[in-house]
């Protein structure tokens, strides 16, 4: 997996790149003038992250807590180490209740373990409620976005894809139109649905309880009328009591889309009356991250997304391109502790501005645990052969002084009178979308020492006038 190659067909379209960085852009718009207009907003940014440090420190017990009372309310609570067995799982309880058709919200855990394509494989047909999910899946992608998966779509394109679909006009792409074919066309799926699987936002371990949140009640719709509900999600989504709760919810929103809150915070205490409730806890490499003290952090991760909207490399590259179901920074963080061999490009995608670092609402290091993958990415030699040539090529002439001067020198003579098409060929990678600089005809130490030289000369001369006019022939010597 290559980043750099995903991206060239994504930023050879200008007007999608550009397009797609200003669409992402306007929800980072909205989440600071959110942000802004709340006074204690660090306070809660520094509450949430020291909650999330707190219980990731205790993971094990409120795990623990969070099972007994989930049961104490009549769940049932099931354990999977990867996300194979999360799909057996899944795919058992589903069998032992007869199961042929699932309405399923907006799960970044389900697509992690590509539950939808392991149920289609074994006759059971899974329908994404959420409209954006509906869209990608549709055109059978996954999300290219953690909160707006279609962000990288246009409107005729999802009218075309309705049009194939569900029969709508060519022409209807106003987005009331588009929304309320995609309302009729889910109707019919939640009316015969045999049973609901949901994400998780968060799980409280003092309740045993289970929070939702979404902005178009496609999981109360989707729960409301079958008997059995699957809620799926990730360890590291447990808080200890319900009163962290209130922290996170006014940072996920305003995170994310500049809401004040989410217009749907579902909770789920216990199954409803002569239902099932089934939370299924995956691991999934979770345990790995949390052993690694420098990149730990990254599961504080609320999954808003305010990174990717911020991310001048994932606004103009697009989702698609990390080649993980999280893209962005965090994503780049995540995969390689995965499979660092399969995305070790990917911390490489990123400027290290620090931008991400800025906006996270519970003060992930992003940019330093990039660096830090990088760090680790080398030392583990996981770097092509001519990257880590270049790499060494490059300490040893930046470590010896007279190799750094003769290296300008060389590079500056051979620049200024090599043609442009010899520069810029084929075999020059990085030219192929730079340009360099104007190549300066000397050093910055030759410019410095000629400048101190002209300075000390000019120094002389003002010295050497002003004595002279100071001589008259009053003036006594002694």
């Amino acid at each position: 997996m290559n980043h750099a190659a995903n991206a060239a067909s994504f930023v050879a379209n200008e007007d999608r790149a550009h397009w797609h960085s200003d669409s992402v852009w306007i929800m980072r718009d909205r989440r600071d003038r959110a942000a802004h207009a709340i006074p204690e907003w660090e306070t809660l940014r520094g509450l949430a992250a020291q909650i999330k440090s707190h219980t990731l420190s205790q993971l094990a017990d409120y795990l623990e807590q969070f099972e007994e009372n989930a049961m104490r309310m009549g769940a049932q609570v099931h354990w999977a180490r990867d996300a194979d067995e999360h799909n057996r799982i899944v795919h058992g309880i589903l069998e032992r209740n007869h199961v042929r058709r699932v309405v399923k919200s907006k799960s970044m855990l389900t697509e992690e373990c590509h539950l939808n394509q392991f149920l289609h494989k074994h006759g059971i047909d899974v329908v994404d409620t959420d409209l954006g999910e509906r869209i990608v899946q549709l055109r059978e992608e996954g999300p290219s976005h953690i909160v707006a998966p279609a962000i990288h779509l246009q409107r005729p394109e999802i009218a075309e894809l309705f049009h194939e679909h569900l029969g709508m006009p060519l022409d209807a792409t106003e987005p009331e139109e588009l929304v309320l074919a995609a309302r009729h066309s889910l109707r019919e799926y939640f009316l015969e649905a045999d049973a609901a699987i949901t994400g998780v936002n968060f799980a409280i371990a003092d309740t045993g309880g289970v929070v939702v949140c979404t902005n178009e009640g496609n999981v109360d719709m989707g729960t409301g009328i079958p008997r059995l509900h699957i809620a799926c999600m990730g360890v590291e989504k447990i808080i200890p009591r319900a009163e962290d709760l209130g922290v996170f919810l006014r940072l996920l929103a305003r995170s994310s889309t500049g809401q004040p809150i989410t217009v749907y915070s579902s909770h789920f205490h216990g199954p409803i009356r002569d239902g099932e409730l089934h939370m299924v806890l995956v691991d999934n490499g979770r345990s790995n991250i949390l052993k690694k003290e420098r990149f730990r952090r990254s599961l504080n991760c609320i999954r808003c997304g305010a990174c990717l909207n911020t991310c001048p490399v994932y606004r103009r590259s697009g989702g698609y391109s990390y080649g993980y179901t999280i893209s962005g920074p965090i994503g780049s963080v995540l995969a390689p502790a995965r499979d660092m061999k399969q995305f070790y490009t990917l911390p490489y995608a990123s400027s290290l501005c620090g931008s991400c670092t800025d906006v996270c609402p519970v003060k992930i290091d992003l940019h330093h645990q990039l660096l830090a993958w990088r760090q680790e990415i080398a030392s583990q030699r996981v770097l092509p052969w001519s990257k880590r040539w270049a790499m060494t090529l490059a300490s040893i002439v930046l470590r010896n002084k007279w190799f750094y001067r003769s290296a300008g020198f060389v590079v500056r003579t051979l620049l200024q009178r090599l043609p442009r098409s010899l520069v810029y060929s084929r075999f020059n990678v990085w030219g192929r979308q730079r340009e360099l600089p104007e190549i300066p005809s000397q050093s910055f130490r030759n410019w410095y020492r000629k400048q101190s030289r002209d300075e000390k000369k000019l120094q002389v001369r003002h010295r050497g006038s002003g004595a002279s006019a100071s001589i008259s022939p009053n003036t006594r010597h002694y």
